[in-house]
C-alpha cells in the first residue's frame, strides 16, 4: 500500500506565549502543497522485525526516523505484525515544509487503513501529536487555522489556486530549538485569521512569521531569497515554519526569472 505525504506552507506564524510544559502556544494557517514524498508499507513475511529503507534525498538517523517511531507507537497498542517500510524522500529535510511530520502522520494513516485499526480522525490526531507538533495537521491535510501547539485546528476556506507558488530551499539547516529560544512571544495582536481574510496584496505588511527576525539575522541568504521573490513580482512571500524554506505567491500570468544559486532547491507549484 502506497501513500504520498505532501508538504505544507505556513501563512503567518505567531508565537503567542511559552507554556508551563516547555512548548509554545502559536497561531498559524497551514496550507497543504502538492510536493510529496512516497511512502510504501508491505507485510514483512517470514521476518520478526520491521525494516525501514529509503531512497531519494539522503536521510540521517534512519533508526530514529519518524516513520519507525509512528509504527512503534501503534505497535504498543495494536497487534500489528512486522512490516517493510520504504520512504522515497523528495521534500527537503529540515526545511520548514513539514516533510518529516507528513511522513510520520501518513505512516499512522497507512497503518490504520492497512490493518483495519478503525481509528477515528481525533484518535489519529492524538497519536500524531506524540510524534510532533506539526503532525496532527497532516491527519486532516486541509487548509486549517491552527492554535495551541498546532493541534487545535479549524478548517477554513482559502484558495490559492489562482496563484503559482515558488518553493525555495537554500539547504541551510535550522536549529528549531535555538530559533524558539530567540523568539519574544507576543499576545494581543491582530489574529492571522483576520489578516488572511483581507486581500492578498495587503498581506505583505501584515502577515508575518515571527521566526523571520532571528533567522534572517543568523542566515542573511534566507532573507535574500524573500527579497528576490518580491523583486520579481511576488504578491506575497514568507519563510515557512522555522525555515529555511521561503515561498512566494505569483500571478499565473507572470514569468519570474529568479537570480538564485544553482544549488538551491527550487520548485514551482502551478
Amino acid at each position: 500500500m502506497i501513500l504520498f505525504p505532501n508538504c505544507k506552507i505556513n501563512l503567518g506564524l505567531h508565537i503567542l506565549r511559552k507554556r508551563n510544559d516547555g512548548f509554545h502556544d502559536l497561531e498559524t494557517v497551514f496550507y497543504p502543497v502538492p510536493l510529496s514524498d512516497a511512502l510504501e508499507i508491505i507485510a514483512a513475511d517470514n521476518i520478526d522485525k520491521t525494516s525501514f529503507t529509503t531512497s531519494g534525498l539522503p536521510i540521517d538517523g534512519i533508526e530514529e526516523n519518524i516513520c519507525v517511531k509512528a509504527y512503534n507507537l501503534l505497535k504498543k497498542k495494536f497487534p500489528i505484525p512486522p512490516v517493510k517500510i520504504h520512504l522515497h524522500k523528495a521534500i527537503p529535510i529540515g526545511a520548514g515544509l513539514g516533510g518529516g511530520s507528513a511522513d510520520g502522520a501518513f505512516t499512522l494513516l497507512l497503518l490504520n487503513k492497512k490493518f483495519n485499526l478503525d481509528m477515528a480522525e481525533e484518535k489519529l490526531i492524538q497519536y500524531a501529536l506524540q510524534l510532533g507538533s506539526d503532525c496532527p495537521f497532516f491527519i486532516k491535510n486541509k487548509v486549517c487555522y491552527a492554535t495551541q501547539r498546532g493541534e487545535l485546528m479549524k478548517q477554513i476556506h482559502l484558495d490559492l489556486s489562482p496563484y503559482k507558488i515558488a518553493l525555495i530551499n537554500p539547504g541551510i539547516k535550522i536549529n528549531t530549538a535555538l530559533a524558539f529560544s530567540q523568539i519574544h512571544p507576543k499576545e494581543n495582536r491582530t489574529s492571522i485569521l483576520e489578516i488572511i481574510d483581507q486581500p492578498i496584496d495587503q498581506w505583505k505588511t501584515k502577515l508575518v512569521n515571527d521566526f523571520e527576525t532571528p533567522i534572517f539575522k543568523q542566515h542573511p541568504p534566507i532573507k535574500q531569497i524573500k527579497e528576490e521573490l518580491y523583486k520579481n513580482g511576488a504578491v506575497y512571500a514568507s519563510m515557512s515554519g522555522s525555515g529555511s524554506s521561503v515561498f512566494g505567491l505569483f500571478e499565473k500570468s507572470t514569468t519570474p526569472v529568479l537570480d538564485l544559486p544553482d544549488r538551491y532547491f527550487i520548485q514551482w507549484i502551478t
